[in-house]
């Protein structure tokens, strides 16, 4: 798992009641864009995105004004594109996920997973500015109940951006907010390594992979930058067991590899 190419799917992936109907004729186009949404879920939930962008599709067809329909679509392209691990697919089409995340946010402007995936989309474009304006109203919404998420993102554009010290205000509000939030202590971690403020670094790093959930025992980019630190600290054993963690996480992805390097150079005599 990487943390940088994160995508909230949870409310995507349960199924609604095991749907299987296919679309009726005889029905509204509204119900039958619901019908096709929930066909999508399922697949998509049982690890078929390919065939669940078909049906998504088919439900923005149906009702061009389906905001379920236009977000599913947008996370489903999303999840193709998880470039910050070197996994993208041939699928992946980030202005895709960029037009049908802001279709769904057009056709419920008050549809918050949509405006967080947007952003998630736009800090993929480097349109970091933009990134913090459309999530920063959600950081102001006592309605949302993920807030943590959308302080993660506004941290996160922050960051790239290289506005270093607003974004480790809006991280450490995200980890405050939920202290599990793994990839919201990673990215604290990488905001502190960019001001060269190793032991927090390090710390901010350590509380990622200390998590007790496989999604963050996975965590490959933390795995990859503690190593990175602690070699810069001199600390070079615990550098070795994380660039090895690494190396078990996925030794075939771009930091996995990256991690193999790091791992043979530390090994090889001086």
């Amino acid at each position: 798992m990487t943390a940088t190419g994160l995508i909230g799917l949870s409310f995507v992936g349960a199924a609604c009641g095991g749907s299987t109907q296919t679309s009726n004729p005889a029905q509204s186009p509204e119900r039958q864009s619901d019908a096709e949404y929930d066909i999508a879920r399922d697949l998509l939930a049982k690890g078929q995105p390919r065939v669940a962008l078909d049906h998504a599709l088919k439900a923005v067809e149906f009702n061009e004004d389906n905001p379920k329909a236009l977000f599913l679509t947008s996370a489903i392209y999303a999840a193709f594109c998880n470039q910050d691990a070197g996994l993208a697919s041939p699928d992946c089409k980030v202005p895709k996920a960029e037009e049908y995340a802001r279709k769904a946010m057009k056709a419920d402007p008050r549809f918050r997973e949509a405006r967080n995936l947007l952003t998630q989309i736009l800090i993929w474009e480097k349109k970091y500015d933009e990134a913090v304006s459309t999530i920063e109203p959600l950081t102001k919404d006592p309605a949302y109940v993920e807030a943590h998420l959308a302080w993660g993102n506004l941290g996160w554009a922050y960051v790239l951006g290289n506005k270093l010290d607003a974004g480790i205000e809006a991280l450490k509000n995200a980890v405050a907010l939920q202290p599990r939030f793994c990839v919201g202590q990673y990215r604290l971690g990488a905001a502190y390594e960019k001001k060269n403020d190793l032991n927090q670094a390090e710390q901010s790093y350590s509380r990622a992979v200390e998590v007790d959930a496989p999604e963050c025992k996975n965590l490959q980019d933390a795995w990859e930058a503690r190593g990175r630190v602690r070699a810069r600290l001199g600390r070079v054993e615990e550098a070795r067991a994380d660039f090895g963690r690494c190396k078990e996480v996925a030794g075939d992805t771009k930091l996995g590899r990256a991690c193999t390097v790091a791992l043979t150079k530390l090994e090889s005599p001086k």
